[in-house]
């Protein structure tokens, strides 16, 4: 949603109901803020006036205001380069101009991707009755009963989902899965939301993942029998997690850059900072309620301490030159459920880093990460 400081110095929703703003919009020929950005559905909107405070500026975009997702204005503002996002424009960006009323395409975000899939904004309590917002990503030409489901819960922990195009969620989908981000505590929503994570790693924010295929699954849409988890980073751990300290809910799991060993990941961070006492380190313990790699709740939370709960095939994927989660992650993880006769596959990136910032290697992530779905979870 966007806010702005009006011509006559009053302040616009959402900063006059007091919300915080996630960004500011400046005029960059005076540096002044004239504006803002609150994120709630979507990082953004622009169908108001308020967003440029300008005179001149039209009531409202060419397009609907739920399909406009952000603008990129010029120094006057006169023009507006925006991203537009729905069934009818597809996934373009359009050049406006703010004198003519005018829009002219300039070009699809992603080429050929022309219409993208539905996503419907859910709610759905978990089991101690926190509302857990969500985002359901459904396949084309099927009605949403009985569906193959795809839990996809986003990296940091501390980030959140929005409505905005997910390229990984679309991927999924155009393979014929639904596919659900949950925003699981723990996530960027409001400090009260992020502070009910602390502590929960492996535990409520895992089961809130689980809680939402249930809630699927009693709704109809999906069908609880054919359910994986996918996810990269934090994501990656819960995948791990998922059938490893929340085993019955899912038939397979592919983690990207993954965490499975708490204990090693946090000797890693301080051995990197050359501290135990690391700005970093109290972030790891705070969330995973631990103090440190020696505490002995570290063992709780690891999935490679609960190998014997694994009866579901795993695919491991992890960059080579990943700074954040040590490729040993991976590596041990592939070791230690091999040792144990489980079913597991590791996919090395090479020359990649922890966001998979090469084309090439995120093309061949998702390759192998649909392969393996569809030969575990087929979609059909």
């Amino acid at each position: 949603m966007a806010t702005a400081v009006a011509q006559d110095g009053s302040i616009g929703p959402p900063m006059a109901e007091k919300k915080a703003l996630d960004q500011p919009i400046e005029n960059r020929l005076t540096n002044r803020m004239v504006g803002g950005v609150h994120i709630a559905t979507r990082a953004n909107t622009c169908s108001s006036n308020r967003a440029c405070s300008n005179p001149g500026m039209p009531s409202s975009m060419p397009f609907p205001a739920n399909e406009c997702d952000s603008s990129r204005p010029s120094a006057d503002f006169r023009k507006i380069i925006v991203r537009v996002e729905g069934a009818v424009d597809g996934y373009r960006f359009e050049l406006v101009d703010l004198d003519t009323h005018r829009a002219t395409p300039i070009g699809d975000v992603y080429e050929g991707v022309t219409q993208p899939f539905e996503v419907r904004r859910i709610t759905y309590a978990a089991a101690d009755g926190t509302d857990i917002p969500a985002y359901l990503t459904l396949p084309r030409g099927r009605p949403p009963k009985k569906l193959p489901l795809i839990v996809l819960p986003h990296g940091g922990p501390a980030a959140r989902d929005t409505a905005d195009f997910d390229w990984w969620s679309q991927a999924l989908s155009d393979q014929g899965y639904a596919v659900l981000r949950p925003n699981y505590r723990g996530s960027d929503i409001n400090w009260r939301f992020l502070s009910q994570g602390f502590g929960e790693w492996g535990k409520k924010m895992q089961t809130d993942l689980s809680d939402g295929v249930r809630y699927l699954a009693k709704e109809g849409i999906a069908d609880p029998a054919r359910v994986c988890i996918v996810g990269a980073s934090y994501g990656g751990y819960a995948a791990l997690a998922g059938p490893s300290l929340d085993p019955g809910v899912y038939r397979c799991a592919v983690a990207v850059a993954g965490i499975g060993d708490i204990r090693r990941m946090l000797t890693w961070v301080n051995d990197r900072r050359g501290s135990d006492k690391s700005r970093t380190q109290r972030y790891w313990d705070r969330f995973m309620g631990v103090r440190g790699p020696d505490d002995p709740a570290v063992d709780g939370i690891s999935p490679i301490k609960h190998l014997d709960a694994i009866t579901v095939p795993v695919l491991l994927i992890h960059g080579r030159d990943d700074t954040v989660v040590d490729y040993e992650q991976s590596h041990v993880m592939y070791d230690a459920l091999r040792k144990a006769k489980k079913s597991v596959e590791l996919v090395t990136l090479k020359n990649e880093d922890h966001w998979l910032s090469r084309s090439g290697t995120r093309l061949q992530m998702l390759e192998a990460s649909v392969g393996f779905l569809r030969a575990h979870n087929p979609p059909d």
